[in-house]
């Protein structure tokens, strides 16, 4: 394949050999590594495959963030990103597709953002007007910090009013998450998951702080290159969305892309729009994944995209009335083959020290007793690296009694 300047197709891929791109670029096409070796490398390495993980603080399973890494390298030490992150300084956390752990040297390609969220663009419509609002306010916080150091919203002697209102923030903390936005200050930590936040300058490495800030239009191929990597073969709006980038502008971009030869223009299988494949991409023979993967996956995170490469849809049903839920409260994919097979709901019972099964399905079609054996497996490895001692079913769904017998038989 050659890239061309039109923006036609030039070749074809299977759904299949797509589906493969797709999961080798996101790391399910290697072998994970002993859990003994496991070293901050091997976390660097998942990072270079997908480019940013997204944070999420829903802690009935374990937090969202650390779930991408046992997905891809098994049982592992959690306080491995926490070190690297807020000790190592190699990750910093930044509004990427949502918020998230981000390498640091893409910092400057991130730069636009925070330039245009200090004019209140792409940010929440209530944070934009408190910045319009409160600017005096937020000067304030932010000399507080500058002198006094890294504070969380708890710790401010600033701290404004408290009210109810957008996401029940006092001021203090909606002036700290624009001075986020802004770029003004960072995550220097968490405690118990709170933010823990300082000047930018303080926390992330000067060679960083120090690097030139590249054009909007440079700073946005950067991250569409570093998508593209990661998807192996996408949409435009794929592309786009996995570091939200503006509709505005990503059609030129991608273009200019192509023109260098860095997307290949590519016609799907199945797809009703154009795919983009990233020149570098691998196209394995076969893939043999098995992982369960955190809602927030971004092999999945992009609902559409894993319903046309896997026929898999999948809504998250947190917030749905219990009554009203299909598969359960947090429903992790089952990924096995080169398919994701199944769904199962989980929770983390730490008084009982016993991993929860609460649903499990199988997907129409496959093989319930090898999904159900596969995913005893998997299971049996995020119970010990959770540190409980057993799993439990409770489940309802088609493949409760499979997997029951599948547990059993271990």
């Amino acid at each position: 394949m050659t890239a061309g300047t039109d923006h036609k197709p030039l070749d074809r891929l299977s759904l299949k050999r797509a589906r493969r791109i797709a999961l080798a670029a996101q790391g399910f096409a290697e072998r994970r590594p002993s859990a003994a070796t496991i070293t901050p490398r091997h976390m660097a390495r998942v990072f270079d495959r997908v480019g940013l993980v997204q944070i999420d603080s829903v802690n009935v399973l374990a937090r969202s963030h650390y779930l991408p890494f046992f997905s891809r390298l098994g049982p592992y030490d959690r306080d491995l990103l926490d070190r690297q992150a807020y000790g190592r300084k190699r990750y910093f956390e930044y509004w990427g597709h949502e918020a998230s752990f981000i390498p640091v040297a893409l910092q400057p390609a991130m730069r636009w953002r925070m330039r245009r969220a200090r004019a209140g663009e792409g940010i929440y419509s209530g944070l934009a007007r408190f910045g319009r609002e409160k600017r005096a306010f937020i000067d304030t916080v932010l000399k507080e910090i500058e002198a006094g150091g890294p504070t969380g919203a708890s710790g401010l002697a600033t701290g404004g009013k408290s009210r109810p209102g957008w996401w029940e923030w006092g001021e203090g903390k909606t002036a700290l998450e624009w001075l986020f936005w802004g770029g003004y200050v960072t995550t220097a930590t968490r405690r118990n998951f709170e933010r823990v936040y300082d000047l930018t300058e303080r926390v992330l490495p000067q060679d960083v702080i120090a690097a030139p800030t590249p054009d909007e239009a440079e700073a946005q191929r950067t991250l569409l290159r570093v998508a593209a990597k990661a998807l192996g073969v996408a949409t435009e709006r794929d592309l786009r969305d996995y570091f939200r980038l503006p509709a505005a502008g990503t059609g030129a971009r991608i273009a200019e892309l192509v023109e260098a030869g860095a997307l290949i223009p590519v016609e799907v299988a199945g797809w009703k729009q154009t795919g983009y494949l990233d020149p570098a991409a691998r196209m394995p023979r076969k893939v043999a994944a098995r992982a369960l993967l955190s809602p927030f996956d971004s092999l999945v995170w992009e609902r559409d995209r894993a319903e046309r490469l896997f026929d898999f849809r999948y809504r998250l049903e947190i917030y749905t009335p219990s009554e009203k839920r299909v598969h359960g409260y947090y429903v992790l994919p089952f990924l096995m083959g080169e398919g994701l097979v199944g769904r199962v709901c989980l929770k983390a019972d730490r008084a009982a020290g016993i991993l929860r099964v609460n649903a499990a399905h199988a997907e129409d079609g496959t093989d319930e007793a090898a999904v159900a054996a596969g995913l005893a497996e998997e299971l049996g490895l995020m119970a010990g690296w959770l540190g409980l001692d057993g799993v439990e079913i409770e489940a309802s769904g088609n493949l409760a009694p499979q997997l029951i017998a599948a547990l059993r038989s271990k």
